[in-house]
């Protein structure tokens, strides 16, 4: 299969599965990147997202895209250590590896060729158009240059529906507080006992109210800065 069509393959696939980000509450924006949006893909690879919260409510947000898409067998899991995983742990599945909220649309360093590239690439599929551009700001002193939001047929889903808005309302103050602190221990904890059973290169792990990173191995990250600066 060449790689235009596999590219054309990946993204309707893809667009096939994200549908229920639409539904999940306090998802300001969703940006596709990774292979996906740069069009390095292989057979093989999975749909890497980042996700958009809204302040004080990244772990709940967190925690609805694993509820809807984990039952779906549609969210990817890289296994935390030397052995090499399966595809079917990753294959055609969403990789929910960075979650952001306001304070964090700039995102924390290092800022270097790999990162630069990456988000440079980014696509947005569904949320406000303001807030994308927010976003496409925070990060353009490091990223070397200005990014304007352009419509692409790809973003789908620019206005929340009523299924969306109900669950705000209902976890929006005292119950949604409540729900983002129980919620907030139980991750951690469960991150936390992922990271000591990995044997890994160099983890990029980033845990905190405003942010949420997960790159567990970056050796392919250093073997793509290796290759630029030969």
């Amino acid at each position: 299969m060449s790689r235009q069509n596999l590219h054309e393959q990946k993204w309707h696939k893809f667009l096939k599965r994200c549908w229920p980000l639409q539904y999940i509450p306090f998802i300001d924006f969703v940006f596709a990147a990774g292979s996906l949006a740069t069009g390095n893909m292989r057979e093989d690879s999975d749909f890497d997202v980042i996700v958009g919260a809204r302040e004080e409510r990244i772990f709940t947000v967190r925690f609805f895209c694993f509820l809807i898409f984990k039952p779906l067998g549609w969210w990817a899991k890289h296994p935390a250590n030397n052995r090499q995983p399966t595809t079917d742990n990753f294959k055609d599945k969403l990789c929910f590896s960075h979650f952001v909220s306001p304070r964090s649309y700039r995102l924390s360093p290092p800022y270097n060729e790999y990162w630069k590239k990456l988000y440079l690439s980014v696509i947005p599929i569904l949320g406000n158009t303001t807030l994308i551009q927010r976003f496409y700001r925070a990060n353009e002193d490091w990223i070397g240059e200005a990014r304007l939001y352009q419509e692409n047929p790809r973003h789908k889903y620019k206005k929340d529906g009523r299924i969306k808005k109900m669950l705000e309302w209902l976890l929006e103050e005292t119950l949604g507080d409540w729900l983002e602190k129980i919620l907030k221990k139980i991750q951690i904890k469960k991150i936390e006992i992922a990271a000591n059973r990995a044997s890994v290169y160099k983890p990029r792990i980033i845990i905190s109210d405003e942010e949420l990173e997960f790159h567990p191995d970056t050796k392919r990250i250093q073997e793509y800065l290796k290759r630029t600066l030969e």
